[in-house]
């Protein structure tokens, strides 16, 4: 324990206050404050469940109040009604299991939406449970709600079994939201809250993560509402369903810091001793709204992120002093990718992506019309044309973050245009942006080790950041020279150093094709060169890339064969020398004055 407190403040603070909890009822009998301290750690297991889905996903639940009142009535049931005269204590992680099954059933029908939509459904899933829990008085007694046993201990022991079931349940809630926050579906959820489609990009099945991020968010909710209805011995649906909790959970939360581990734990030690002393001292009238309104001002003025990472950052300012240079070191030692050679390899002639007949349309307007092209596995292939060519959206519909109205999408022999995001990156196909999509509040580290080559239920609760993948993950920002910027934040890098960790990212994947939107847009000449390098290089160890590009230069001198769009449909194909001569390539795109210049060159 001195070695896990020592030289850390922040640590010793936590032990400080977890052990004050433990021994408050063993040395004092003030039920008041008993009673303040249970209900602050019932806020704070709702609040760390509310943080696996509103604060690591980036969901926004008004619900979630709905599995309290799932577990509540659970145990109340199971007690009162089926096994009438069993302590209820036993039904606790029956209402932990009902929640988690409540959770998984109405997540994978809300997980659908987002947004504000998202936000509204859980607003409805509450009022339907409570509407149910008033109507179906064969089993709820409707409205006048269930009276459950009083406690049979003795008298001396007070509020100890509620106070340190509470307890318990914080602990296991905050365990809970540390292994997941340090696994591989803790990642995945991050990188869901920071971009959802990049997420699918890299390989992470969204739809599995969200699922499992709101079981893991109603579970210890519902253990919680066991306790607490025993507590009470006297629910209703109102009572139980109700949306002011919902609100003060999301209240907690903000207050000490979304997202964090411990924030939604601060943040339910202070808001609900504040409603308690505030309920005392000013009542419950417009006086206590008065300074809860201006209590919330103050913290979305001053702390915006809330407590925990205002002080983090404040702490980080004064910690680093500057950061990167403006472009990644000299390219490293070559990397071997896949164990190939690093030889070119010959051209086999096959076709490893090839679009056939692809269109897509905004209302009137054709960005795709027939489009039909081949990348020939183990080229560099270029995809040139005017702006609003469709070259963007045609790399969209490849990779999956757009639907084709029309077409076929072959990857490998395998078609692939109705499959989703992540299943064609697991097939091998990895794409990066014309403004980089990094996952901003990870580090760099974090950034390369994101991607997922598959899924496997048990790759859920690797850790993150360990073993091979890491290894491979610096072995990747040591060959696009970033390794020495591994523990940045990705926000805190210049645009062509997130490009630099952007293409690292690509390359965990192990792609067969590599799409490349505008590399070297917005980056400085030296970079550009360090660039192509770096795809030469990767493309001699058999990596295929598809390149879109307005760098006439760079395209000229990498690329073999490329492609031409123009109103969203391939004009010309050919070798660099056959594109440059082509009239309806000069007439849609380079224009006379190219033809121009290139003679007088």
């Amino acid at each position: 324990m001195r070695s896990f407190v020592r030289g850390n403040p922040w640590r010793f603070a936590i032990v400080a206050g977890l052990g004050f909890i433990a021994v408050y009822p063993l040395v004092s009998d003030d039920l008041y404050y008993q009673n303040m301290i249970m209900l602050s750690l019932l806020l704070a297991i709702m609040g760390s469940g509310w943080n696996v889905i509103s604060g690591f996903t980036g969901y926004v639940s008004l619900g979630q109040s709905a599995f309290l009142g799932i577990g509540a009535y659970t145990t109340a049931i199971l007690s009162v009604r089926v096994f009438d005269g069993a302590s209820p204590f036993w039904f606790v992680p029956v209402s932990a299991v009902v929640a988690g099954i409540f959770a998984a059933v109405v997540g994978a029908v809300l997980m659908r939406t987002r947004g504000h939509s998202f936000v509204i459904l859980t607003i409805a899933f509450l009022f339907v449970m409570q509407i149910v829990a008033l109507n179906w008085s064969e089993v709820t007694n409707g409205n006048h709600g269930i009276t459950l046993p009083l406690p049979d201990w003795n008298r001396d022991y007070q509020n100890w079994p509620f106070y340190y079931g509470f307890f318990a349940l914080m602990l296991l809630s905050i365990a809970t939201s540390w292994w997941i926050r340090r696994t591989k579906l803790g990642m995945g959820l991050v990188a869901i809250r920071e971009d959802e489609n990049k997420a699918g990009g890299v390989g992470v099945a969204t739809p599995t993560y969200k699922v499992l991020a709101f079981v893991a968010s109603a579970v210890w909710i519902g253990a919680a509402g066991g306790i607490y209805a025993y507590y009470l011995s006297f629910i209703d649906p109102r009572g139980m369903f109700d949306i002011v909790v919902s609100v003060q959970i999301v209240l907690a939360v903000l207050l000490g810091g979304r997202g964090t581990l411990w924030g939604p734990i601060l943040g339910a030690f202070i808001l609900e001793p504040l409603n308690e002393i505030t309920n005392q001292e000013i009542g419950g009238g417009n006086e206590r709204l008065i300074f809860f309104g201006g209590l919330l001002a103050l913290v979305v003025l001053l702390l915006p992120r809330g407590i925990i990472p205002s002080v983090q950052e404040l702490v980080a300012r004064r910690r680093e002093t500057g950061t990167a240079a403006l472009v990644g070191e000299r390219l490293g030692r070559p990397l071997e990718v896949r164990g190939r050679a690093a030889e070119p390899a010959p051209r086999t002639g096959r076709a490893l992506l090839e679009i056939k007949g692809v269109e897509k349309r905004f209302g009137g307007l054709r960005a795709l019309d027939g489009c039909s092209i081949s990348v020939e596995e183990g080229t560099i292939t270029a995809l040139i044309g005017p702006n609003g060519s469709g070259k963007t959206t045609l790399f969209n519909i490849i990779d999956g973050t757009m639907s084709r109205d029309r077409g076929e999408v072959w990857f490998d022999g395998e078609r692939i245009d109705r499959l989703h995001t992540w299943e064609r990156a697991h097939r091998g196909m990895g794409r990066t942006f014309q403004v980089t999509r990094l996952f901003r509040e990870m580090t760099v580290l974090e950034n390369v080790v994101a991607p997922l080559r598959s899924f496997t239920w048990r790759q859920l609760g690797t850790v993150a950041v360990a073993g091979h993948e890491a290894e491979r993950a610096e072995e990747l920002l040591d060959f696009v020279g970033m390794r020495r910027f591994a523990s940045h934040r990705a926000s805190a890098l210049s645009f062509g150093q997130q490009k630099l960790v952007e293409l690292a990212q690509v390359l965990m994947l192990d792609p067969k094709l590599i799409m490349l939107d505008e590399p070297a847009g917005g980056i400085n000449p030296t970079l550009i060169s360090h660039m192509a390098e770096m795809i030469r290089e990767l493309n001699r160890g058999g990596t295929t890339f598809l390149v879109v590009e307005h760098n006439m230069p760079l395209v000229l001198g990498l690329c073999d064969p490329i492609h031409v769009l123009a109103r969203g449909s391939c004009i010309c194909s050919g070798t660099p020398t056959e594109v440059q001569a082509d009239p309806a390539v000069l007439d849609a795109y380079l224009g006379d004055d190219y033809l121009v210049e290139r003679e007088a060159v």
